[in-house]
């Protein structure tokens, strides 16, 4: 059963590192990540490099641009160069697990964020907890539409660990609702928002009475939103996401969103340099570390805008 770590917790343990001697001294830590081009990728490697600046700790980033066979060989590099730990954030499913076995082979701890190898584990896993966020979501679809509509869901990448997560929360929350009949699915392959476009004008093109819109990622709903204005449909379509990018908390203030999942990035980025430090000087760190999401409206989006979590 995945276990969280309480804030609290995470808070202590970050104290006791900071208190290690030479724990954060000639550390030099690498992050690999899927693609920096996405907004939640770049929050993280903000945050964990502002951590890293805090604690005097060098970190070495390489962005895979989405490409998986381009992340082993980055991370490869990352191994030669003599890295102490490894934050890795998966370009997709495919060769995920190879990077895990190949720093394991050179005694280097590693942390997965946001996506984890299923073939080859991370020595923790940092992520949201994205069963239970999706479920929330769905409920509250469920509310504002009355239990009643046809649904088109815009996948990620099939076979991610977000992905799976959403679709099985979603889904958990639609066997409730059964009103919300889903009509159409598909899956994207970068989580884009030009890929939600063409996929959601292909869905109304098949289903013009689609009422609700989930796009797994943010970018892929505000995708849809751009579809269902194009398109001049005459009634209203409910389009919900999940991320909480930048754009998509300004889309949901603006109501072209109804919701999103506000993930707390910052916080996971900062947790997963701490845990890779902690991991470097032999401690142990839970194996799995499931942070929650924050439903987000109209009516709470501010605070989220001035301050991302």
């Amino acid at each position: 059963m995945s276990k969280t770590l309480p804030l609290a917790a995470t808070a202590l343990l970050a104290a006791s590192l900071a208190a290690l001697p030479g724990a954060a001294h000639a550390q030099q830590v690498g992050l690999a990540v899927a693609n920096l081009q996405a907004n939640f990728f770049n929050q993280i490697k903000q945050s964990v490099e502002a951590e890293a600046t805090a604690k005097g700790v060098t970190v070495t980033t390489a962005d895979a641009h989405g490409d998986s066979a381009t992340q082993v060989n980055q991370i490869q590099d990352l191994i030669t160069k003599g890295v102490k730990a490894l934050i890795y954030i998966p370009a997709g499913a495919t060769a995920a697990g190879v990077p895990v076995r190949d720093a394991h082979a050179s005694h280097i701890p590693v942390v997965a964020v946001d996506r984890n190898a299923p073939d080859a584990p991370a020595d923790t896993f940092i992520a949201t907890d994205s069963v239970a966020a999706a479920r929330t979501l769905g409920n509250y679809v469920c509310k504002i539409t009355g239990g009643k509509g046809k649904v088109a869901i815009i996948q990620g990448q099939l076979g991610t660990t977000p992905e799976q997560d959403r679709n099985k929360g979603f889904n958990e929350a639609l066997a409730h609702c059964p009103g919300l009949q889903v009509v159409a699915k598909q899956a994207s392959k970068e989580w884009h928002q030009d890929e939600g476009f063409s996929i959601a004008q292909d869905m109304l093109q098949r289903h013009p009475d689609i009422t609700v819109f989930f796009g797994r990622a943010d970018a892929l709903a505000l995708g849809a939103a751009q579809a269902v204005k194009i398109a001049n449909l005459d009634h209203k379509v409910v389009i919900v996401g999940f991320d909480g990018d930048t754009a998509g908390l300004l889309a949901v203030q603006n109501g072209t969103l109804a919701a999103t999942m506000t993930q707390k990035t910052q916080y996971m980025g900062r947790l997963a340099l701490d845990s890779a430090l902690r991991l470097a000087a032999g401690q142990k760190v839970a194996k799995i570390q499931l942070q929650p999401a924050d439903l987000t409206t109209q009516a709470n989006v501010g605070p989220f805008i001035a301050q991302h979590p």
